[in-house]
């Protein structure tokens, strides 16, 4: 179908669904394998050339896992588990590509997805109870039910740099890196950012620019990720022990596999204390962050005491201590933002082609055609690289022209934060799931719940012949208000980063997410289902 003939359809040539998805990556592939389960016809509209969400988009150099890998792949299909073999302990970006493309064509799921189709609006129709999107080239579809996808760190963000469109080098973002590469052997290269994204790709091309200016506004707590390929009898022991791993990922906090010790930090001696931190460091991925005493996660003198280790060892590992207190963390408590994961990455600037600038002293003024110009100076480059971030949890949902009852836009009621009723619906739009919105923690643990959760509430309309589920306005208040409340004494809402939209100027900070722990969560939800989905408008 060309663009035209797409353009000039019909009312009755207009595809009709039970459900549209918009997305397919992690959950809208799983969101689509469910639906089909429960006998409703339903279609996942793509941006994307291929599927996989995240892991098609973000393919930059030494993207990776930071949580292990069999703890993050789908759990629905004993015979996918056992047919998969994670290659490492922590997978990278074209393994992880490559499994949501065997997920998708060993559940014959291309079938009902349309790829290359930008979801330019939603629109609800209040005199038909449907949805109609309209996708960039004017393809439209109609749904009773509407799903969106669209991840929570999936809208790039690059700040408004005077002179961004005049640099006649390469530049481009770590979350849209072109899928043939950049050419980056031999060239001078500046990273802009040095969170989760930029601390995996700078360990990575260090390897083989000519030079590397990285520009640095926040010093990150950056943990050793000790990744290692997974041998044979290890491979046996994860597939006969994934009944186990999964349950422990349901009653953790984050849905990780990682415990809190029970005890507090302050309760032991120091040499205890030392010790305990000590072999949680030769550990692998979040076992320092999640495996620690409990009040290291709280605001307080354990945190503080943790934190100061954690910099002790970022110390030994730069040769220049003035990199080094560059490079040391100062201005945030230790797990107030997510924690990334690294695998060299102090080293690389103890090479003699690498340079720290910190923006915080000499902020950057302007792109030009040459490079950057900071307040201090001026580097020529040949690539800019903007490891800047995301428009996290509404950016996406934003990029999106969505409209409920009344012609009411979510942009604009989600103006001064989210407004939802756990997560998962919003007051005046309804049959519309928000479905990324309410998941927190190892993404595929704390969704695939949370996916069961949203088809099952379909399927209980379906069943009981209504036609619409609705947040109440009551409902929603009180739980805007419980993010507010409990959200502001928890730790990650402490730091200005992308949990509180503090990254986006302009954002009105708040939560995005739930404050409740995910076993906390599912119990919630669970509760309301099994009061007749209290809390929601059938009609």
């Amino acid at each position: 179908m060309t663009s035209t003939q797409q353009q000039s359809q019909t009312a009755e040539e207009i595809e009709q669904y039970d459900v549209i998805i918009i997305g397919a990556g992690v959950t809208g592939l799983y969101a689509l394998w469910r639906l089909r389960q429960l006998g409703f016809s339903a279609h996942s509209f793509e941006e994307g050339s291929g599927v996989g969400g995240t892991w098609f988009w973000n393919r930059y150099p030494g993207c990776r896992f930071d949580s292990e890998s069999y703890t993050y792949g789908y759990s629905f299909s004993e015979e996918l588990l056992q047919e998969w073999d994670w290659k490492e302990h922590y997978s990278g970006q074209p393994e992880n590509e490559r499994y949501l493309n065997y997920v998708a064509d060993k559940f014959d799921l291309r079938r009902d997805i349309r790829l290359n189709s930008r979801v330019m609006s939603a629109v609800f129709d209040e005199n038909e109870n449907r949805w109609e999107v309209v996708m960039e080239d004017g393809y439209r579809a109609r749904g009773q039910f509407l799903v969106t996808s669209v991840g929570i760190l999936s809208a790039g963000y690059v700040p408004e740099f005077e002179g961004k469109d005049s640099f006649k080098g390469v530049s481009c973002h770590t979350g849209r890196w072109p899928q043939e590469g950049v050419d980056l052997a031999g060239k001078r290269v500046g990273v802009i950012g040095t969170g989760a994204s930029g601390v995996q790709l700078i360990t990575e091309i260090a390897k083989e620019v000519s030079h590397l200016t990285v520009f640095q506004r926040t010093a990150n707590f950056c943990a050793p990720l000790r990744n290692s390929p997974i041998d044979d009898e290890t491979q046996r022991e994860i597939k006969e022990n994934f009944p186990e791993i999964f349950k422990k990922c349901l009653e953790t906090p984050g849905s990780f596999v990682h415990e809190f010790d029970p005890r507090s930090a302050m309760s032991v001696t120091p040499e205890e204390r030392l010790e305990q931190y000590e072999r949680l460091w030769q550990k692998s991925g979040f076992a320092k962050w999640l495996s620690n005493f409990y009040d290291v996660m709280m605001p307080g003198e354990a945190n503080e005491d943790y934190a100061e280790f954690f910099r002790n060892k970022i110390r030994e590992r730069v040769n220049d201590p003035v990199v080094a207190e560059m490079l040391v963390p100062k201005t945030h408590m230790f797990g107030s933002k997510r924690l990334p994961c690294e695998s060299g990455y102090y080293e690389v600037f103890n090479q003699d082609n690498v340079l720290l600038v910190d923006v915080r002293e000499a902020p950057i003024e302007r792109i030009t055609p040459a490079g950057i110009k900071t307040k201090d100076a001026e580097y020529n480059l040949d690539v800019i690289v903007f490891a800047t971030g995301f428009d996290a949890v509404t950016g996406s949902l934003n990029r999106v022209d969505i409209r409920g009852e009344g012609g009411q836009t979510l942009k604009d009621k989600f103006a001064n934060g989210p407004r939802t009723y756990m997560g998962v619906q919003s007051a005046g739009f309804p049959n519309l799931f928000t479905i990324n919105q309410a998941s927190v923690g190892n993404f595929v643990r704390a969704a695939e719940p949370l996916v069961d959760w949203v088809t099952e509430a379909m399927a209980y309309v379906r069943d009981n012949e209504y036609s619409l589920i609705s947040a109440s306005p009551q409902a929603e208040e009180e739980w805007t208000q419980h993010v507010a409340d409990a959200g502001a004494k928890i730790l990650r809402s402490q730091a200005d980063s992308w949990f509180v939209g503090a990254n986006i100027p302009g954002k009105a900070r708040g939560l995005l997410t739930a404050p409740d722990t995910a076993p906390v969560m599912r119990a919630k939800r669970d509760d309301v289902a099994a009061n007749g989905y209290e809390g929601f408008l059938l009609q």
